[in-house]
């Protein structure tokens, strides 16, 4: 066997092996991607989970939107946050002496900026996965240019361009282009996901809060309650 060759196979090319033998540049880089993957990773896990909550309680609105009835008790959330935007401004109707038309737009206003104040709790951390997914690749790359001229200054000092001196650093190099790809891919992906979610519930969300600001108002003019649990 060729003495390079021997030499190449000597060489530690696992993932641990590859981050040990890298220039301290490539390693700093590595461990940037990696970091910014874990924090992807956590975020991604964290908006799953709230999410599903918010898909409840859309569910939940648009039941109420259905009974027409807005129920203040036990609300938490988005249903606590828009039920008592609505009670706020439902106990003022009377002193002003609004029409009708005027109510439900009042109603209705109040009860959207609860909900946006909501969704924009739940958008915390979207502009991080978007710069992680818009840049790792560059940042990868950048490694791997780094750890390529890393690699032809070794073979210029060594005046080798044996396979043994030439492979370890371009795998190196490549493996940081890797790293960025592995951190962008999912970072994008998920933010994808949870802006076209996010969109998604919040149109269920303004539906439901159009006709729940119909019927409180025509309960007002009408004399009924149409808010449960109104202390």
């Amino acid at each position: 066997m060729p003495l390079d060759i021997a030499i190449t196979e000597g060489r530690d090319f696992s993932i641990l092996g590859l981050v040990i033998h890298a220039d301290p540049v490539v390693q700093a880089i590595m461990l940037g991607l990696v970091l910014c993957s874990v924090v992807s990773w956590a975020l991604i896990l964290e908006k799953v989970i709230q999410l599903s909550r918010l898909r409840s309680q859309v569910r939940e609105l648009a039941r109420q939107a259905t009974a027409q009835r807005i129920s203040f008790e036990g609300g938490r959330g988005l249903v606590g946050a828009v039920a008592g935007a609505a009670q706020s401004e439902w106990s003022e109707a009377g002193p002003r002496g609004e029409s009708r038309l005027e109510l439900r737009e009042r109603l209705e206003h109040s009860m959207r900026a609860a909900m946006k104040a909501q969704l924009r709790r739940l958008e915390f951390g979207l502009p991080f996965l978007a710069t992680v997914g818009s840049i790792s690749p560059f940042v990868g790359l950048l490694g791997t240019v780094w750890g390529i001229m890393h690699s032809f200054t070794s073979i210029a000092q060594a005046k080798d361009t044996s396979l043994a001196v030439v492979a370890p650093g371009i795998a190196e190099a490549l493996f940081a282009t890797a790293l960025g790809l592995a951190a962008a891919i999912p970072a994008v992906v998920a933010y994808n996901q949870i802006s076209i979610s996010l969109r998604r519930s919040a149109d269920r969300a303004g539906g439901s809060i159009s006709t729940l600001a119909k019927a409180t108002a025509r309960g007002q003019s009408d004399g009924a309650v149409r808010l449960e649990g109104v202390r």
